[in-house]
């Protein structure tokens, strides 16, 4: 059960009863509520989470768009961050890499440095077109991890080849990056997210623009890094049917409130029953893993 405490010190909201749904650490934010995470999440209580966002505020071109915010990721999970456009949600994951400031609060990472946190942003065309293979794409995620500058050593082109593995790439590791489908090179941003990456993914929106195919195959391959790889995924998107499906937490910000807990305390909101109606079963149960380790139906797409 979440535990929640209260930070509006105008309204003195700490001595007032919480509404039935704050029991799944719904609120607005005007409440100023603080949220914790429920004790029967699958994750070791002793554990400190890798990223713990405590009361923090943001703004985007002078106005704010997230305020008090608490929640925190611990290794293993699969939070999905949903919600309305405009509400915060890139903002959120800028400050979390430190690319942005907070205006309040704190972001504080225990045990992760952000090197550490692999990350694919939304492509733009200019990324789509960029000419060089697909092996020189990926071993670029390397460069974090280098002490000499862009002349990549034997490790990083051993990190690639493995990350290129995972992903089931291999076979076209030579093949220019622009030539490919959009489902392949969005698995050849996220072998490229891999190199990086040694404990943490960090996805805006990684199926924008994909066939319901080459959709299905990229979310059945995060789902396999994190389940079967222990990869922590925090991942933006609007899909929030297949959230509900694959992540084991949901972050949702809208303007006018917040709700952080497990998937399964999401479902048992008003607000997710249009999405379970959505929901299907997974058909893909009995296909075998493919060369990355991740089910999918015919060659690479």
């Amino acid at each position: 059960m979440s535990f929640i405490s209260f930070k509006n010190k105008k309204n003195k909201l700490a001595d007032k009863k919480l509404p039935p749904h704050s029991a799944w650490g719904h609120y607005t934010k005007k409440q100023g509520t603080r949220i914790g995470r429920s004790a029967n999440a699958d994750v070791d209580s002793a554990e400190a989470p890798l990223v713990t966002v405590s009361d923090v505020s943001l703004s985007y071109e002078g106005r704010n768009v997230i305020e008090g915010l608490s929640f925190d990721v611990c290794r293993g999970d699969y939070l999905c961050v949903i919600g309305e456009n405009g509400s915060g949600k890139s903002t959120l994951m800028s400050a979390i890499l430190g690319l942005k400031k907070v205006s309040g609060g704190k972001i504080s990472m225990n045990g992760l440095s952000r090197g550490e946190i692999g990350v694919l942003p939304q492509q733009s065309q200019v990324q789509k077109d960029f000419p060089a293979l697909v092996e020189e794409v990926v071993i670029t995620g390397c460069l974090g991890r280098s002490t000499k500058g862009p002349f990549m050593t034997k490790d990083a082109r051993k990190i690639a080849f493995a990350s290129m593995e995972k992903l089931g790439i291999t076979s076209i590791a030579k093949r220019p990056y622009r030539e490919l489908s959009g489902g392949q090179q969005q698995r050849v941003m996220i072998a490229r997210a891999l190199c990086a990456a040694e404990k943490m993914l960090v996805l805006d929106e990684p199926v924008t623009g994909l066939d319901p195919k080459s959709t299905a195959d990229i979310y059945s391959l995060i789902s396999h890094l994190n389940r079967a790889e222990k990869m922590t995924i925090v991942m933006v998107t609007h899909d929030v049917a297949s959230a509900l499906r694959y992540s084991t937490h949901i972050l949702r910000i809208n303007k006018d409130s917040v709700f952080f807990g497990s998937t399964e305390e999401y479902k048992t909101l008003p607000e997710a029953s249009a999405y379970l109606d959505r929901e299907k079963d997974d058909s893909d149960a009995d296909i075998p893993y493919g060369e990355g380790g991740f089910r999918y139906k015919g060659g690479i797409t």
